[in-house]
């Protein structure tokens, strides 16, 4: 199995289709496996072999595609950079795996001389953006231009392919090391999963590229003989308006977009019509705002992923058919036709179904380990499994509900509270955009529930009306006992609400640490 096959196969079957689109620029599949091969030759020049690091810190673009699939044809492994980062994380993450040869676009040109004080071990620079190449620093189009195509090395199967860092919503970013057999595992496993294997569509890359959620989808659209349509970055007007204008079948959005493509007032008079399939994933979706995305996505079936970049990166997926089911509204669907999941206490013991525990996962899919760190490698996948640290429950029926995080899980005067589901019910009042709860510091309790909430436009809200609200649908230890009502949430690279950000501050306002 290797991640290049793809190709190979689409230059035989549909060589002059459309690969590529990127702006007003579309390349067929042949014209991107030339230039895929001739790049390869040129990092080969630049002294990439077997197993070497190269980084890319770069916007969506096609040329990021063409990178995906040229590292590896040149020997290589790759190293997508989280574009959120500040100059000095980008450099921990290339000092970390020792990358020595970065792509940068023109969003993050300007950044480069921090990063290389950080890492002096970056010895080349390509800027692939739309403008000239500065000084210093190797021209992507000028290479690809001057260099002659080579042969596909076919790394595969158990060869590493990529180094892709966590967010570290837990603690600091580790290289999650995944092999060619576990991005395809996973790419296949869960198409088979979700019952909508289909070929020849048109996906959306608007969630960056440098995250494994869009990559997962990427490698689904390769091995159907995709279109691949990239926007620079999400923006509401920019996806409705690459949907209309190519017809984009496929999306993957991550609650958090989905929300604000809703919102946005173009989407109103937009027409949807063509889309087939939204795959979502990264965090929970409130039960209120799923609903008012299948109003508006009427012709699109919903599929739910859940997993982790340890798990290249899904375990379960929740199909379409389970979508039309009530009493799933909270699950996060079955295991995945590559993966076994199970519920386990801290023993790592099994539990039966309906008890909470942790859930972990074991298959072809699963990470080989964290890049240099073999105590945090032994911990996540002690006995086999790889643990995720999401705590939650199997039904009768085999269907998986997560709870919280280990980390997210609020412990008040003796009694757990599982922040989602407080989350759910706050997603209920009309008022109220997003929330988010965490556990804050308190003298009686220990800790007590306390909610971010980012109010809907005009709209106000008092903590005594949250909790009367609350009443109605919850005890009332898991109530809120404290609200702060503010503008916009931390954010990781793939849309999650960073909770440890948010507990930090109430934590270090107590005077108090936090994990």
């Amino acid at each position: 199995m290797q991640i290049t096959q793809s190709l190979h196969r689409a230059v035989q079957a549909v060589p002059h289709e459309v690969c590529t689109v990127f702006g007003e620029r579309k390349r067929t599949f042949a014209e991107v496996a030339d230039r895929v091969a001739r790049f390869a030759g040129a990092l080969q020049r630049l002294g990439v072999g077997d197993g070497e690091r190269v980084g890319i810190y770069a916007l969506n673009s096609d040329r990021y595609h063409e990178f995906l699939l040229a590292v590896p044809w040149a020997g290589g492994v790759v190293n997508p950079v989280n574009v959120r980062w500040s100059p000095a994380e980008v450099a921990y993450s290339l000092v970390d795996c020792q990358t020595e040869i970065l792509l940068v676009d023109d969003a993050f040109i300007g950044t480069i001389a921090e990063v290389r004080e950080k890492a002096p071990a970056l010895r080349t620079v390509i800027h692939m953006g739309e403008h000239a190449a500065p000084d210093g620093v190797l021209d992507y189009e000028e290479l690809i231009s001057g260099t002659e195509p080579v042969e596909d090395v076919r790394r595969r199967d158990r060869d590493l392919y990529g180094i892709y860092y966590t967010g570290g919503t837990t603690g600091a970013p580790k290289g999650v090391m995944l092999d060619h057999r576990a991005m395809l595992t996973s790419a296949m496993g869960s198409s088979i999963s979700a019952g909508t294997v289909a070929l020849r569509g048109v996906l959306l890359h608007a969630a960056p590229m440098f995250h494994l959620a869009d990559g997962a989808a990427g490698n689904q659209a390769n091995l159907t003989l995709s279109t691949h349509v990239m926007v620079p970055s999400f923006t509401p007007a920019g996806v409705i308006e690459a949907i209309q204008e190519h017809g984009v079948t496929n999306l993957f959005l991550v609650p958090t977009m989905i929300q604000m493509l809703l919102d946005a007032p173009e989407s109103a008079s937009a027409d949807f019509s063509t889309v087939e399939q939204v795959l979502y994933g990264a965090s929970p979706m409130s039960e209120t705002l799923l609903r008012r995305a299948q109003d508006v996505f009427a012709n699109a079936g919903f599929i739910q992923a859940y997993g982790m970049t340890e798990l290249a990166p899904v375990a379960t997926v929740m199909s379409p058919a389970d979508h039309g089911r009530p009493e799933l509204a909270r699950s996060c669907g079955r295991a995945a036709a590559h993966s076994e999941v199970r519920v386990v206490d801290p023993d790592d013991t099994e539990l039966p179904p309906g008890d909470v525990g942790e859930i972990v996962a074991r298959g072809d899919h699963v990470m080989q380990g964290y890049w240099n760190k073999p105590e945090e490698t032994e911990a996540a996948l002690r006995g086999g499994w790889m643990h995720t640290g999401d705590m939650g429950y199997m039904n009768e029926d085999g269907y998986f509900f997560v709870v919280d995080r280990l980390k997210d899980m609020i412990i008040t005067g003796g009694e757990n509270v599982y922040s989602v589901e407080v989350e759910n019910v706050l997603a209920k009042i009309p008022q109220v955009e997003s929330v988010a709860v965490v556990g804050a510091p308190d003298e009686e309790w220990g800790e007590r529930v306390h909610a971010f909430v980012i109010l809907r436009e005009g709209e106000t809200l008092t903590l005594e009306e949250v909790q009367a609200f609350c009443k109605e649908h919850i005890a009332n230890y898991k109530i809120p006992r404290s609200m702060e009502i503010v503008p916009v949430f931390p954010l990781s690279g793939a849309g999650k609400i960073l909770k440890r950000d948010l507990r930090k501050e109430l934590w270090d306002d107590a005077g108090r640490s936090v994990n």
